[in-house]
């Protein structure tokens, strides 16, 4: 059921029951009633002996889904909800949401350790695998088995075959993580300064939003490449100057 009541400054304000809220998200109503005891999404308001869920509530649980759905664990989402404001609004949460969604296609499938083998058409050591960790081709999803990237599963297995090391992979690794976190904070918070407040004076839509967002990842992948390949290309060229000087 749907109530609507005055909101005052911010206008009619829609209430949701439980019963609503389970079909709107798509989760149980222990699930909810869970995240709510955990902190990740406030109570219901209280209206008589009623309780009534708004579109914040339905914001913040679909941030957890969206969280759950990139492997966060419950205490890593917890941590992520306790960085977001109290009074942040659901055009706001959805913002967050638009943000984490994966920026570029990568075909993934979960496969054993044979699996990998058989796809290599080749031996894959326990060291092996280690360093197609490092390069971020695997991930381990327990039971023995991996989260494989198809579409690099080749280049890493050439790497492998090169005697790529696998200290070299690691730092490498340390290197993309740490500049890649500053990129996308930095990124976010302009998006979120000079952006969001455009639009929001504008009335657009959080779907809008993310429409532009979803617009806007290629050409930032593309200019993020285009920045490496310029570094490393002044990067060598200053190192030859260097030598024959």
């Amino acid at each position: 059921m749907v109530v609507k009541e005055d909101g005052g400054d911010v206008g009619p304000v829609t209430l949701l029951t439980l019963e609503t809220l389970t079909e709107r998200v798509g989760m149980s109503v222990r699930n909810i009633r869970f995240y709510t005891s955990k902190g990740l999404v406030p109570p219901p308001l209280r209206r008589g002996r009623s309780g009534y869920y708004t579109s914040d509530h339905v914001a913040r649980l679909q941030l957890v889904q969206e969280l759950q759905g990139h492997g966060f664990t419950l205490s890593a989402i917890e941590k992520y909800v306790a960085g977001i404001p109290a009074d942040a609004s659901p055009e706001d949460i959805a913002l967050h949401r638009t943000m984490l969604a994966p920026w570029m296609a990568d075909s993934r499938e979960e496969l054993s350790h044979a699996e990998i083998e058989r796809r290599a058409g080749r031996d894959v050591s326990t060291d092996d695998l280690e360093t197609l960790q490092a390069l971020g081709v695997l991930e381990p999803c327990g039971g023995g088995r991996y989260q494989v990237s198809i579409s690099q599963l080749g280049v890493g297995l050439g790497l492998l075959d090169l005697g790529y090391p696998i200290e070299a992979a690691r730092a490498a690794h340390e290197v993309y993580t740490a500049h890649g976190r500053a990129i996308a904070e930095e990124l976010y918070e302009l998006f979120r300064t000079e952006v969001w407040p455009v639009y929001k004076e504008q009335g657009v839509s959080p779907e809008r939003i993310q429409e532009v967002v979803e617009r806007l990842k290629p050409l930032s992948i593309n200019s993020l490449v285009r920045a490496y390949e310029a570094g490393m290309d002044e990067t060598r060229r200053a190192n030859i100057a260097r030598r024959t000087r």
